[in-house]
């Protein structure tokens, strides 16, 4: 097995953070990990790489709950195009990822799910699927094509977990259509997270949807109901059950950053950050397709073509930490722990990613003072920088 130490570091992590801080590597886990100068003991073998970290921050490698593609490529369009995207995030820091998938017909929706199921087997940075359509609510599906969109019917449930062979992770449900809590509950027995998003649900319905065993908010305050002092909606509902983790989008446009600070203090530890990235994330302003659906963007703003309806992001996740630190305020250590820690627990995998701890695998970013990227580890290899 090939080695890796990294020294010299800043370690910042859901335990805190480390001046001085080193780790080293065998394989694909951390063996072990210090302050001060004992990592020049592991260092002298020939098949060490070794990093000097500089005094650079070092964090987990980022996971993704949600994201549809990026670097010009859309992760519905088989499976060259979702390797190229998968690529584009890694570069920016994101080591484990979900795939995404837009509404679509349920052949389409089968054949992609195929397609993750496929690639899980051979990379194990791929974690999985979220079905994100098609069982969202009409009237807030945002850039989810209309035609694709129907109600939990069992046969479509089972018919699409089938397809997926154990690899659908997450799944995103209007909890007020026809079926959906009992689709929430066969979802739930397969293993599946289910999120409550694109929806209409207020208040009492999005807690019932929690109380039956959803367990996460797609993108919080986006395509559903907001706060209001007499509606308190899915949002407050989210807030108010401590098992459940709420995702957010923080590139300034979906969530203002005064309202993403409000959300962290209020729902400590438990807030995800998510890209919800569309093809254009790393790539340039320009037409582009989601799903069905033409996508248009400028200066970093994605809409469905000739509306104002946002249509997903142009994000990248050392993008996010950048903007949770620097525009919304919020701690670096819960601003990381939001992009490591906190999702790696949705998924039931922090016994694995989300800490730079001896036993946990060597997913790692090293990033300068202004946050942006230097070097990017996963599995213990160095992917970028």
């Amino acid at each position: 097995m090939s080695g890796l130490v990294v020294h010299s570091a800043r370690k910042l992590d859901a335990d805190g953070r480390s001046d001085d801080f080193w780790l080293v590597a065998d394989g694909a886990h951390i063996t072990t990990t210090g302050t001060g100068t004992g990592w020049r003991t592991h260092a002298g073998a020939a098949d060490v790489t070794v990093i000097d970290g500089q005094g650079r921050w070092l964090t987990p490698g980022f996971i993704d709950l949600h994201c549809h593609g990026g670097g010009g490529h859309p992760y519905d369009d088989g499976v060259e195009e979702m390797r190229a995207a998968l690529a584009t995030h890694r570069a920016h820091g994101t080591t484990r990822s979900l795939v995404s998938h837009v509404a679509n017909p349920l052949a389409s929706l089968r054949e992609s799910l195929g397609i993750v199921a496929e690639l899980t087997a051979t990379d194990p940075l791929v974690l999985g699927s979220h079905l994100e359509g098609p069982f969202l609510a009409p009237e807030r599906r945002g850039a989810h094509d209309a035609r694709f969109l129907r109600d939990p019917e069992p046969e479509a449930v089972e018919e699409l977990l089938g397809a997926a062979r154990g690899t659908l992770r997450t799944a995103t449900i209007a909890p007020e259509l026809p079926n959906a809590l009992e689709a929430i509950g066969v979802l739930i027995e397969a293993g599946v997270v289910v999120g409550v998003g694109h929806t209409t649900a207020d208040y009492a319905q999005t807690a019932r949807a929690f109380e039956v065993g959803a367990r996460l908010l797609t993108h919080a305050f986006n395509a559903m109901p907001g706060i209001h002092h007499r509606a308190p909606g899915p949002v407050m509902a989210a807030i108010e059950n401590p098992e459940v983790t709420l995702e957010l989008i923080l590139d300034g446009l979906h969530v203002h950053p005064s309202v993403a600070a409000l959300l962290f203090r209020e729902a400590p530890g438990r807030v995800a950050l998510v890209t919800d990235a569309m093809a254009a994330a790393g790539a340039t302003d320009g037409d582009y397709r989601l799903g069905g659906l033409n996508v248009t963007v400028h200066d970093g703003l994605a809409v469905l073509s000739g509306t104002d309806t946002i249509a997903g992001s142009t994000l990248t996740q050392d993008a996010a930490l950048r903007n949770a630190v620097t525009l919304a305020g919020v701690d670096p250590v819960a601003a990381v722990t939001a992009l490591t820690r906190t999702p790696a627990r949705v998924l039931g995998e922090d016994h694995r990613l989300g800490r730079l701890h001896a036993g946990y695998l060597a997913d790692a970013v090293l990033l300068d003072h202004d946050w942006r990227v230097r070097t990017v580890v996963a599995d213990g290899a160095v992917l970028a920088g």
